[in-house]
């Protein structure tokens, strides 16, 4: 049934990460480039999410009206427009309003922003020295890069979680007794030591069972990532199907990848609950 997947691919992978790949390779290589694809997209924008949802959760339970009502407009705003809508957002913002290659932004030294994507310095094993992007007459060059694509499921996945994920922390934040901050204020510990060191371990048994949903939800809308020509598993699963008429096989597979993903997420995040549990109990 899955015989086809040893044939070779036939086509090109416009983007491939770490992985090196050409059309000689059979599918089941280009199908696991795909899924390179989909973690390598994935992962950083779960930390970022997660990182920007404590902030907005933080900012939230703040005591400035201003930075509240702000975080109040972000969540609402972000929650209420469809990750799709978000995401072709995103994607023309890059392509259309950032400059050229040949005038791109400086972010910080070496980081460079344009419509050719995000350079940046980057170990070059070979040479043992780091290579750090340089702007040339007509291109960025030296360093590594991610293409606009990449950057604009990245940034889509990050803005859309956070905003859910950052109600679920701030309703465990809510949940803990305000007995626990008083008494710690009382000892005398400052605002951010009682947030970090007594709210938040306390807040974790109500937070995490619900972040492994957001999780799961981040992993499984990035294969949204088709829209914007992000060659991720769905779109190089799609391009084996049209190529070798197998579309049946080609999803059973790509089906196959997510729920590993599903799982897996969901075991971690089970194993990291129940140490919070301990710890807590503790």
């Amino acid at each position: 049934m899955l015989d086809f997947l040893w044939q070779p691919s036939g086509f090109d992978i416009g983007e491939t990460g770490f992985l090196s790949f050409d059309s000689a390779q059979p599918l089941w290589h280009a199908l696991l480039v795909g899924l390179g694809n989909t973690l390598r997209v994935s992962l950083p924008a779960l930390v970022l999410a997660t990182v920007l949802a404590v902030l907005v959760a933080l900012a939230r339970r703040g005591r400035d009206p201003v930075i509240k009502s702000a975080a109040l407009v972000y969540t609402d705003a972000i929650r209420n427009v469809p990750l799709m809508v978000q995401l072709l957002l995103c994607y023309f913002l890059i392509i259309e309003v950032l400059p050229d290659s040949t005038a791109a932004i400086q972010l910080l030294p070496g980081v460079l922003l344009s419509k050719g994507g995000l350079a940046f310095p980057w170990w070059d094993g070979a040479a043992q020295a780091w290579s750090w992007p340089v702007q040339d007459v007509f291109n960025v060059s030296g360093g590594a890069a991610v293409t606009p694509e990449y950057l604009a499921v990245m940034l889509a996945l990050t803005l859309y979680t956070s905003a859910f994920l950052s109600e679920v922390i701030r309703g465990g934040l809510e949940a803990v007794p305000p007995s626990l901050a008083e008494a710690a204020e009382t000892l005398g510990a400052s605002r951010w030591q009682v947030i970090w060191q007594v709210v938040m371990p306390q807040a974790l048994r109500t937070i995490v069972p619900a972040a492994t949903n957001q999780y799961l939800n981040l992993i499984k809308n990035s294969s949204l990532a088709v829209a914007v020509g992000y060659p991720d598993l769905v779109s190089v699963s799609n391009t084996a199907g049209n190529q070798t008429g197998r579309a049946l096989e080609c999803v059973l597979v790509m089906m196959g990848c997510y729920l590993c993903l599903s799982l897996l997420t969901a075991g971690f995040m089970n194993w990291f609950n129940a140490r919070v549990a301990v710890k807590g109990d503790a």
